[in-house]
């Protein structure tokens, strides 16, 4: 109407005399095409109110349990042969949360409640359906399972960035952080009379390779540095950094550290510090940038604050789920700002590490999140499809393959009686093949 309203304007400011009639043609026009329209037919299709979870770290475990806990079913399932993925190797966080105890309490919780089925040593075989009813197929104990459920929750986790750089592995007295949370926690006597510890940050970050900032490395290292404090406060601790990053409120922890004594000298990326191992002994050459001059130490241990990398079996898994990755191969969320929980692909969504670095607390809020998102699709009994969507003519229908082929979304099918089908529940409304049909 808006448009015939401005054509009318146009006719009366030019050509006064002709604006009724031209007005009266545009109405008729407008009156004959209205009469050809039909309605928007939506059609319903059932739910399946249960949810599959896909890994069985602290970010899978909570979401899993928040579903449960809402009244829905939730299928979890775990590549490995248990559960709790990267919270297994911490022993305590910087906050001085106690993190077997927290791990225990929510494993006790996950493996008894009723709504929760766990499948540990688990691979997915293949994904297919859409938002409601999607099915599962599964490879667990050699036997191939198929669950079906409303909604994913994609929480894979992360890896420690194995590295290659600082002399690691030529020396027992070269470690990651983590692996010396292990030493602390387990009252090694060579960590309890250390006399000199050197810590080297951002090793596997925020380089050429790898970009992107870990998020927990400085963290870890304030973390373990203040617990060797407590042990044996005659310590020396030597922090190389480039730019401390203890997110919020961490940041009272490295305040503390540097009261306690903790040594924290900066270098530059282009002048990163050199190691060698000289006869069984560490060597570390630093430049200090406040001093000028090149600084040598001899530390019993060597800590290297390695970076969270994504695992290693990302890309086939976001090929088996359709789902996008971004540079660094962390999954894709829909939108940073306005979908941060949800992926482009409708009902599904991520949690926790495989996202992106994060700390515990942020994994747990996020892996709620989903849950909450989740629900507010496998909480109803039907949802109404239709709209702007593709639909075949199956009277004229070739069987061309053309839409197979073209559709970005894997939508179309060949049926039984030899003709293309498209789900109105699993179409997007792109067009492509419509466009492509010849």
């Amino acid at each position: 109407m808006a448009n015939i309203r401005d054509q009318c304007s146009w006719v009366h400011a030019t050509h006064p005399e002709q604006a009724t009639e031209k007005a009266k043609d545009l109405i008729r026009m407008a009156v004959a095409r209205a009469a050809t329209l039909e309605p928007v037919h939506e059609i319903p299709m059932e739910i399946v109110q249960s949810g599959l979870i896909i890994g069985g770290g602290v970010s899978g475990m909570t979401a899993a349990l928040s579903l449960a806990e809402q009244g829905f079913d939730a299928y979890l399932i775990e590549k490995e042969k248990e559960l709790g993925g990267n919270i297994r190797k911490l022993h305590y966080t910087i906050d001085g949360l106690d993190t077997k105890k927290f791990f225990e309490d929510l494993l006790d919780k996950v493996n008894n409640h009723p709504r929760i089925k766990v499948y540990t040593g688990a691979e997915i075989e293949e994904l297919s359906g859409y938002v409601g009813n999607f099915k599962t197929r599964f490879k667990v104990d050699g036997k191939e399972e198929e669950i079906a459920h409303g909604v994913v929750i994609l929480a894979t986790g992360a890896e420690e960035y194995q590295p290659t750089e600082y002399c690691y592995g030529k020396s027992e007295k070269i470690l990651t952080q983590l692996s010396f949370e292990e030493r602390i926690a387990g009252g090694d006597d060579g960590v309890k009379k250390a006399k000199n510890v050197v810590m080297i940050q951002c090793v596997g970050s925020r380089d050429e390779r790898h970009p992107f900032c870990s998020r927990i490395c400085c963290s870890e290292a304030i973390k373990n540095s203040l617990k060797l404090k407590e042990i044996n406060p005659e310590v020396n601790i030597y922090v190389l950094y480039r730019d401390i990053r203890t997110y919020g409120f961490n940041e009272i922890y490295y305040q503390e550290a540097r009261k306690q004594g903790v040594v924290f000298i900066r270098y530059e990326a282009d002048r990163k510090p050199e190691v060698d191992v000289v006869n069984g002994e560490v060597r570390v050459k630093v430049f200090d940038e406040i001093l000028s001059r090149s600084i040598h130490l001899n530390p019993d241990y060597l800590v290297l604050s390695v970076g969270i990398h994504p695992r290693s079996d990302c890309e086939d898994l976001a090929s088996k789920l359709k789902l996008p990755l971004n540079a660094d191969k962390f999954f894709l969320e829909a939108h940073m700002k306005l979908r941060p929980l949800d992926f482009s692909n409708e009902g599904f969504f991520l949690a926790g590490l495989a996202h992106s670095p994060k700390l515990i607390n942020e994994s747990i809020a996020q892996a709620r999140g989903t849950a909450a998102r989740a629900a507010t699709i496998i909480s109803k009994d039907k949802r109404f499809v239709g709209g702007a969507i593709s639909v075949v003519d199956q009277d004229r229908c070739a069987a061309c393959l053309t839409c197979v082929r073209e559709c970005p979304f894997n939508v179309p099918v060949i049926t039984e009686e030899g003709v293309a089908y498209i789900e109105p529940a699993a179409c997007q409304g792109c067009g492509i093949c419509a466009s492509a049909c010849p």
